[in-house]
């Protein structure tokens, strides 16, 4: 491995702004898709193309949660005006959330929440009820703390939490959900099941191509900045995940029969990664935190090919595909993407490694 691997400064590149996606394409499918080859080089696809490239037999693991209208606008006592972004439920019955400003809201303070059509909603307060020292955030007391009764405040209060590099409305949050979406809890979409639409899934099912299912509400771990240059120290916020028994399953039956494990996305990955580092390997049923921070060096476990976005410079999801085909081979794939005019970040393209253009290094044992 080269010691560079090793430094997050080597992870960053330079992205034009016009290269970052501001909308959505229609159908879901349209988006164009990188091929890795094996060795070296690639193609240019659709996602629409994806059933032509897997095998029947092959399963692909998709991340079931959905976004939260996480972002609120909130009212303080003394009549400023302040945002929240709910982030996940606290052991204390409270939940986890990042206030704007931060510096003038403190413990004890009471919020008011505002909706967009003001006047039709009941005023509702939420109190600080102190700080969360592992976010930088506070912890919020709402009058319901199931997820569920969460999610119905949500809909009525909150917006969707567009990325800040998102400057264009999605209007009404739709296409920042997956068709699959069922299990509230996310702050953030996970991107590369944006593109699997309807039509395409129903397309993968019939060329024989199998799916299951895992619960990785995305957080706080996927879009803070990493800090230390010395990746052998870094963390992650831990982010719930939830694996059951079916899925445990349909992966060890894809195995046995010769089938190909496909993650859809980063999170799905660190789904099945981190919940195999927990149990010695072995994938088994889990419910629980994972804070597994993939990069080079790493061997993975259960995933064999990967279908993702392009991702930010410096970012532990960058690291994650670093991984998988190494870091100065995916670095020269963002330049030749860019100079071909693909598109980045959440709405934007998708990259295709299939299990062949793995590192033979990185494979899982067996495989």
């Amino acid at each position: 491995m080269d010691a560079q691997d090793a430094r997050l400064s080597s992870y960053d590149f330079q992205l034009p702004p016009a290269a970052i996606a501001q909308t959505p394409l229609e159908p879901r499918h349209r988006a164009r898709m990188l091929c890795v080859e094996p060795q070296r080089g690639w193609q240019d696809r659709t996602v629409a193309h994806w059933p032509q490239l897997l095998r029947p037999g092959d399963l692909l693991v998709l991340n079931d949660t959905r976004v939260l209208k996480a972002r609120l606008r909130v009212r303080r006592a003394s009549g400023g005006m302040a945002e929240v972004l709910v982030l996940e439920p606290h052991h204390s019955g409270c939940w986890v959330g990042l206030v704007k400003p931060g510096r003038r809201i403190r413990t004890g303070d009471r919020l008011q929440l505002l909706g967009a059509a003001e006047a039709d909603l009941i005023p509702i307060e939420v109190e600080v009820a102190g700080d969360h020292p592992a976010s930088g955030g506070r912890l919020l007391r709402f009058p319901c703390r199931s997820p569920a009764a969460m999610e119905q405040l949500l809909n009525r209060y909150g917006e969707m939490p567009l990325p800040p590099y998102i400057h264009s409305s999605s209007g009404d949050g739709s296409r920042y959900q997956t068709t699959f979406a069922r299990r509230p809890g996310a702050v953030a979409a996970p991107t590369a099941g944006l593109h699997l639409s309807v039509d395409l899934r129903q397309r993968l099912e019939a060329a024989g191509i199998l799916t299951a299912f895992v619960t990785l509400h995305v957080g706080l771990g996927t879009f803070r900045p990493l800090q230390q240059d010395d990746l052998r120290e870094v963390s992650l916020h831990s982010e719930q995940v939830e694996i059951g028994a079916d899925t445990v399953h349909a992966v060890q039956r894809a195995q046995a029969s010769g089938g190909r494990v496909v993650a859809v996305g980063t999170t799905s990955c660190r789904a099945l990664e981190g919940v195999a580092a927990e149990n010695g390997g072995q994938l088994m049923p889990y419910e629980g935190p994972v804070d597994i921070c993939m990069r080079p060096g790493y061997r993975l476990q259960v995933v064999e090919g990967l279908l993702t976005n392009f991702h930010l410079p410096r970012s532990s999801l960058l690291l994650l595909v670093s991984a998988l085909i190494g870091r100065q081979r995916l670095l020269q794939l963002y330049r030749e993407a860019i100079d071909s005019g693909y598109r980045f970040y959440s709405f934007g393209d998708a990259m295709w490694i299939p299990p062949e253009a793995v590192l033979p290094h990185v494979r899982p044992p067996g495989h």
